[in-house]
């Protein structure tokens, strides 16, 4: 067993509250319960012995590829989704037979609030003889809390402080304890299966029914037909069907089922570089990539997750303003909670050592004012309800505007977070001319009351603001904050608000000198930490969101050869199961929280684009080739 698996070895699996990170050797090393930002119950991902796991690997050492019917005596390991599920099957192919674990979460038939979570852990072997060992060390807490074993025939019980763990074996597997943990070895012969659950509840709720032979074959095929039904939904029938497809359900496994608040991704504490201190909590819903994930889950056909989180971000419009004294605020726990203290969990190593690690985000009380473009945005994404666009709605979204007026022209810290100062951000003022703009259009489409020549005057001053201050003459492109000369690819969403031509000449120079700055072979740099200091030691990787946003641009600028081998290429940093962390480091591989939903939302807005300027025949790749 790799202590540290790399942060890409992993496969995902949920159940729409809460979801498991299981590596490519079987182990699930990262679980929290019962939500998505609830204290861990196996976290060996950030400290190997203080995290706990919960292991099925078959017996001999893992090993990379080798040639002959042996393997060089070692055991092979492959991952993957069952086509068009959150079904995870990992192999292993071993010199005496090869057996699969398939792991998945039965998802619950109605989208409430529950304490109590199933990890399903089926096992088989399709060829040969294979044996197999099973270690279950639950570490309540983040690792701070103790726990006690009781052994109840073929349960064994995990008791902590207001949460319990019960894992329920069939007969093949003898769970045997191993201090206050369990073991177990068992073999089984072509043909054989068996299965463990795993149920995390809360302290004195009913303990889970006595586990029947058949029990876990009826789980898979209700999980099974759950997500087919769900992707035969999708209306996407483009050239990248299987990674299209693959991004939609993450996006729905990192959504919270019971509001419809989606979060940027289930880990924390995975370092945007080795060793570094760039180590954030993203189990939140922050405003501004679940905004912008309503456009590309609407336009795949998935219009209830759509106006599900439109729901939840008019709920906060409605509930009269956030801690921090603004409207909103940039993140939110999962049921519309404000409250993120962060706290550094000294007692845990981190990933290879990453330290420090963070539970809750203290960037939450920023001021990031292009979060209200979004928010706007997110709401003008019409869907099939009328009710969200209903007069008590329309006058809390008339009511932010009508503030905005006031309060658009400040510094703030940015979209990226940073923790350098406030500055007068060009994507901050593009947001906010984006909130203007569709508000605007949407009173005007629904007759709804609004103030619309105070707030046409807002947004024009914002575009002229822009176009002057935003512009550097110098660099002919726009520029990250006012005054300066520092690139940032957040602008490479103008064209996609709607703010500028994406043929436009100045446009075209911007997109010229980013590619000559920001973007090493195909992948792209937020911006320059060394032109821009960030107040963060070390540095980062490239950023996939705006990977496949550079691939948009691209696309919609007409320049189809290099957009198309730009994504291509893109899609080769894929992990082995379609995933993509937060970024990409200096020898390809991935970095930051795992997987992060702005990636993919990102990756299914840079296929639809690409897809479409492909099939109207525009562009080409007159002064360009694949060495450029």
């Amino acid at each position: 067993m790799n202590p540290y698996p790399p942060i890409a070895e992993h496969g995902l699996i949920g159940d729409l509250q809460t979801c498991a990170l299981v590596s490519s050797e079987g182990v699930l090393d990262w679980f929290c319960s019962p939500r998505f930002d609830s204290p861990s119950v196996f976290a060996s991902l950030l400290d190997h012995d203080r995290g706990g796991y919960f292991g099925i690997t078959a017996d001999g050492p893992a090993g990379g590829d080798a040639e002959g019917p042996a393997h060089g005596g070692r055991v092979l390991t492959h991952q993957l989704y069952l086509a068009d599920t959150a079904i995870l099957i990992t192999r292993f192919l071993t010199p005496d037979g090869v057996g699969e674990v398939v792991d998945f979460m039965p998802v619950p038939e109605e989208h409430t609030a529950t304490d109590r979570h199933q990890v399903v852990r089926y096992v088989r072997v399709v060829r040969g003889t294979v044996r197999f060992t099973l270690e279950c060390r639950p570490r309540f807490d983040y690792g701070r809390a103790p726990h006690e074993l009781v052994m109840d025939g073929s349960t064994a019980r995990f008791e902590g402080p207001g949460v319990t763990a019960d894992l329920q074996a069939m007969d093949a597997v003898a769970l045997e304890p191993d201090g206050q943990d369990v073991r177990a070895a068992f073999t089984l012969d072509a043909g054989e299966h068996t299965a463990v659950l795993l149920t995390v509840r809360d302290a004195g709720s009913e303990a889970p029914p006595d586990l029947e032979t058949g029990d876990e074959v009826r789980q898979f095929a209700d999980v099974h037909r759950f997500w087919h039904g769900w992707t035969g939904r999708c209306r996407y029938r483009g050239r990248w069907q299987q990674m299209v497809n693959r991004s939609a359900i993450t996006l729905k496994l990192l959504t919270y089922a019971p509001t419809g608040g989606p979060i940027a991704a289930p880990t924390m504490g995975l370092p945007e570089q080795e060793g570094g201190e760039r180590n954030w909590d993203y189990r939140y819903t922050w405003i501004r990539d679940a905004s912008l994930s309503v456009r590309a889950m609407r336009d795949l056909g998935f219009t209830d997750e759509a106006d599900g989180f439109r729901r939840w971000l008019q709920q906060r419009l409605q509930a009269g303003g956030a801690p921090n004294g603004e409207p909103l605020q940039i993140m939110y726990r999962v049921d519309g909670d404000p409250h993120l203290t962060e706290e550094v969990l000294d007692h845990l190593e981190g990933w290879r050592g990453s330290a420090p690690v963070r539970a809750g985000n203290g960037a939450a009380d920023q001021l990031q004012l292009d979060i209200y473009g979004e928010a706007v945005y997110g709401l003008a994404q019409h869907g099939q309800t009328d009710d969200i666009v209903g007069y008590d709605a329309w006058m809390s979204s008339a009511g932010l505007l009508d503030w905005l007026c006031d309060n658009w022209d400040r510094p703030d810290e940015g979209i990226w977070e940073t923790r350098g100062g406030q500055k007068d951000f060009t994507y901050s003022r593009l947001m906010c001319w984006v909130a203007f703009d569709r508000g605007i259009r949407q009173a005007m489409a629904t007759a709804r009351p609004a103030d619309l020549p105070r707030w046409t005057a807002a947004r024009d001053a914002i575009m002229e603001q822009i176009m002057t201050r935003g512009w550097s003459t110098q660099r002919q492109a726009f520029v990250q904050h006012y005054g300066s000369h520092v690139l940032d690819a957040s602008l490479l969403l103008m064209p996609l608000v709607g703010f500028i031509s994406p043929k436009d000449p100045r446009w075209l120079s911007t997109l010229d000198a980013m590619d000559a700055e920001l973007v090493s072979d195909s992948l792209v740099y937020r911006y320059d930490p060394e032109a821009s200091p960030d107040g963060l030691q070390g540095s980062e990787g490239t950023f996939s969101l705006c990977s496949f946003l550079y691939v948009y641009a691209l696309a919609r600028a007409g320049r189809l050869e290099q957009a198309r081998y730009a994504f291509d290429k893109m899609l080769t940093y894929a992990n082995h199961v379609g995933l993509f962390a937060e970024e990409i480091g200096p020898t390809g591989e991935q970095l930051g929280n795992f997987p992060q939903a702005f990636t993919h939302l990102a990756l299914i807005t840079a296929a639809l684009a690409l897809d479409a300027e492909l099939d109207r025949g525009e562009g080409g790749g007159q002064g360009w080739s694949a060495g450029a």
